[in-house]
């Protein structure tokens, strides 16, 4: 479909399933394809690059984390190659009446290693597949295993993906050191398809060196096996081999050079000159109230998605902007909890500082002869006209409004929101049409 031969007449979308197989010249390739056309890639463990683009924006995410029924996460087990492991699991195997994947790296001793799983486990029947074989007999191979004429499959990774075998619960992976984060979630994922426990075994040479990337890429397989935990995954491999550039060759790359964040905010502004947008420098807004505010993480439970929303809300600087939060808080993750509420309570106080350019809100207990237990506020820099002035002795009888200072002093009864209580007197001291 990517050769020249194709033409399409009137393309209008594009579905790429198994999104990390492709290479730069496919993606290249896609590319031309794809000029002013709706495109869905789906992958369960997308490249750095990928990643990298739906992390800074160039690309919409959306994640899948409900698994299908009945399916149960694989236990795995990661260590030095050991035949005696091998065996157990395989004969464990076999006397539940299952199948065994055993993935071998390498075509040329793959025979070799069949004939050593025969020894280890005589009463195993043993084929052998890969991707040297011509087309007939790899198809009678892979078609004798699903029809259960053979217990274990001596196989290259050719098996990562499109294979669907309920009956293959164990896998075993000889040279684990060897391949990519993406492939061992990939090859993880061929077994424990039913309703069935499924083990994966990945090892490595018995008193090898690893290199710190292949400890690293051994290492978070084996702590992510919970169901759904791919993107937990492509994460710490973003984090390992770097993003990448996003216009080159390189899917990988690192970017230690400016630091993640910078580079992603780096990124966005390029993006939005390109559209021709004029960036917004963030408001440095100081906030300091007595509030409990937070995403609990019963409410919102992945962790990057917290951290995103804290992100747009340190930067909003508009009532606007903070309704469409809010109104999509209540859309993706239910009623907002009392914690939550308080949240966007300092957001709609930070909006209102931003159109008065007011940049520090403290709020203290006591002060100002107040009663025991009452709030004394300081805004600053806030310049009221002299009509404000006269509705602040109305609004705010106790206020006092220091014009030298350009600050504004006053008590606030007790309250669990005072956020709340000053956008309220903001709101009616300095209405939106009486802004400066």
């Amino acid at each position: 479909m990517l050769g020249t031969e194709v033409k399409f007449k009137d393309l209008g979308l594009l579905v790429v399933d198994e999104e990390q197989r492709f290479g730069v010249n496919h993606k290249e390739t896609i590319k031309k394809l794809s000029t002013n056309v709706d495109v869905l890639t789906m992958t369960a463990s997308p490249i750095p690059r990928t990643l990298e683009m739906s992390l800074t924006g160039l690309r919409d995410l959306s994640l899948i984390t409900t698994p299908p029924s009945e399916r149960r996460p694989i236990l795995t087990y990661v260590g030095e190659y050991d035949e005696r492991a091998v065996a157990e699991a395989i004969r464990r195997e076999l006397l539940r009446e299952g199948q065994v994947f055993f993935v071998h790296h390498r075509v040329i001793d793959i025979d070799k290693v069949a004939a050593r799983i025969r020894e280890l486990v005589p009463e195993a029947r043993v084929a052998i597949a890969n991707g040297q074989m011509d087309e007939g007999s790899l198809e009678k191979v892979v078609m004798d295993f699903w029809e259960g004429r053979y217990d274990v499959l001596v196989c290259t990774t050719i098996i990562e993906s499109g294979i669907d075998m309920p009956t293959v619960n164990t896998l075993v992976i000889d040279r684990a050191d060897l391949l990519g984060l993406g492939q061992l979630h990939q090859l993880r994922g061929r077994v424990g398809r039913a309703n069935q426990r499924a083990y994966a075994y990945l090892f490595y040479p018995h008193e090898s060196r690893l290199t710190e990337e292949a400890y690293e890429r051994l290492r978070t397989i084996g702590e992510h096996t919970e169901l759904g935990s791919g993107f937990k995954i492509a994460m710490r491999d973003l984090e390992i081999r770097g993003a990448g550039n996003l216009l080159g060759a390189d899917q990988s790359g690192h970017i230690a050079a400016v630091g993640y964040d910078l580079y992603v905010q780096m990124v966005s502004e390029a993006v939005a000159e390109l559209k021709g947008e004029t960036p917004r420098e963030p408001a440095e807004i100081r906030l300091d109230l007595p509030m409990t505010a937070n995403l609990p993480a019963a409410y919102v439970e992945r962790e990057d998605l917290r951290l995103e929303a804290y992100r747009r809300l340190a930067t909003l600087t508009t009532e606007e902007e903070v309704k469409d939060i809010e109104s999509e808080w209540a859309d993706r993750y239910g009623p907002l909890p009392p914690p939550a509420q308080a949240l966007l309570s300092i957001a709609h106080l930070r909006a209102e500082c931003a159109r008065l350019g007011i940049r520090e809100v403290a709020v203290v207990t006591g002060g100002m002869s107040s009663p025991s237990g009452a709030y004394t506020a300081r805004l600053s820099p806030l310049s009221l006209r002299a009509s404000a002035q006269v509705r602040l002795g109305r609004l705010w009888p106790r206020a006092v409004y220091k014009e030298d200072q350009a600050q504004l002093v006053g008590p606030l009864r007790k309250t669990d929101d005072p956020a709340r209580a000053l956008v309220e007197l903001l709101r009616a001291l300095v209405p939106a049409e009486a802004a400066p």
